[in-house]
């Protein structure tokens, strides 16, 4: 059936931006919840103020998939939701392995969100022996001894870290062993990885950061002096640093 869709094959040869791959997602979101109002057509500066972008810039990133919309009429809201889910992998299924269950781990667990994303949790592991046994969201949660087995009979393809800071390197080591490329890393801290492997790092306490200077900012205030630390009197053990000169 003809559509009156304008169009091109996607620039596959040239590859997609990190950036537009960046918001490929906030399209998807925005486009999910025009389809489930039964909006069937969206022009490009609704979908951007919906998704936060310019319009100039939605066209553009739309344009490495192939999709130019309709002059005077836009996007065909729902062939515009297969096209990114296609170019995201989102039409197929990825099986997720959470590593440590504790408080933030458990939540992920239950998570209803992923399964209606393509992301189904295979697996949930967790060091402590305690924890382990424990059923969350209808699925026991395994050993960490068992994690090279789940990854290989459960064919994992993301590894969902959520331990504290000195147990993801070690985490992260396993997962690329056993064959994992993609992890996603909710653990303070920066992990060490061969090339080939993604890390997507979520780090909640710099977020907070963030918009801890954005409102201070808005507040018209200079920033709050808190404790000066205290200077040394004389040069370190390095024997690099100057005294502290007399006020």
């Amino acid at each position: 059936m003809a559509t009156g869709r304008t169009e091109r094959p996607a620039q596959r040869g040239r590859g997609i931006p990190e950036a537009t791959v960046a918001r490929l997602p906030l399209y998807l979101r925005a486009l999910s919840a025009l389809s489930e109002r039964g909006v069937p057509t969206v022009s490009s500066e609704e979908l951007a103020a919906a998704a936060g972008v310019n319009s100039a810039k939605l066209r553009k990133d739309l344009s490495y998939l192939g999709s130019y919309g309709t002059r005077g009429v836009g996007y065909d809201v729902e062939y515009l939701v297969y096209q990114i889910s296609r170019e995201l992998g989102l039409t197929q299924d990825w099986p997720v392995a959470i590593i440590g269950i504790g408080n933030l781990g458990h939540a992920l667990a239950n998570y209803g969100g992923f399964a209606s994303r393509g992301f189904r949790v295979a697996a949930l592991l967790d060091a402590d022996r305690a924890v382990t046994g424990q059923r969350i969201a209808g699925m026991a949660v395994r050993h960490m001894d068992d994690l090279e087995q789940i990854v290989r009979e459960d064919h994992v393809s993301i590894g969902v870290i959520t331990t504290p800071a000195p147990a993801a390197q070690e985490v992260a080591d396993r997962l690329v062993a056993a064959g994992i490329t993609s992890i996603l890393n909710f653990a303070p801290t920066v992990l060490s990885v061969p090339e080939g492997v993604d890390v997507r790092k979520v780090d909640l306490s710099i977020e907070l950061q963030i918009l801890a200077f954005h409102e201070q900012r808005k507040s018209g205030l200079d920033p709050v002096a808190g404790p000066v630390p205290a200077r040394p009197s004389k040069p370190g053990e390095r024997g690099d640093l100057p005294e502290v000169m007399p006020a």
